[in-house]
């Protein structure tokens, strides 16, 4: 980890979180909210969106070990050098999407998720079947789910244009900032 000095001037480990969004639109909210996040992210945090949900193969456990898929591979090490997770992820038909749960599925028989702290995070109110859906997926796999006070910034029901105006309002800026200071103090306690 690369130091950054802190607001007293000590010096502390640069903390790194892996975000995945949960949806894989053109015009994702959840994507919206991550990449404000990473622009809204506190001195010492860096982000990383992970993109290439849509194209990594259906897990299949022959395929892992010896014969896992280099995007696979990819997948395994960005989480595994990550201090944390941030997942932004809609609700499908009241469960969580395909494609996020089979990223997750990826993880399981490894290192990657044991004990590796992690976040919810959401563009949406509604989405309160995949929140509980997810949460068992990850405490099940070993994760260190934060269970703190999730962030919520609604961008459901908006259009694409007016998303950067509801993330750049004052608040929501705060927020995201609080919230990712009481994660960051719940992954230094791991």
């Amino acid at each position: 980890m690369n130091p950054t000095r802190n607001r007293c001037g000590s010096r502390r480990p640069l903390m790194k979180f892996l975000c995945v969004a949960g949806s894989l639109r053109a015009a994702s909210t959840n994507r919206a909210l991550l990449h404000a996040m990473t622009d809204n992210a506190p001195q010492g945090i860096d982000l990383a969106i992970y993109d290439d949900l849509g194209v990594l193969p259906i897990f299949n456990p022959d395929d892992e070990g010896e014969r896992t898929p280099g995007i696979v591979t990819r997948l395994i090490d960005a989480a595994i050098s990550a201090d944390g997770i941030v997942i932004a992820c809609p609700e499908y038909a009241h469960g969580v999407p395909g494609g996020i749960k089979n990223a997750l599925d990826w993880l399981v028989s490894g290192p990657a998720a044991v004990g590796k702290p992690a976040m919810l995070v959401h563009a949406s109110s509604r989405s309160l079947f995949a929140r509980e859906a997810l949460r068992e997926i990850l405490k099940t796999m070993s994760f260190a789910v934060f269970d703190g006070a999730e962030l919520e910034i609604p961008l459901i029901g908006k259009k694409p244009d007016e998303w950067a105006s509801i993330l750049a309002d004052p608040a929501h800026r705060t927020i995201m900032r609080e919230t990712f200071a009481a994660f960051e103090a719940f992954v230094r306690r791991q």
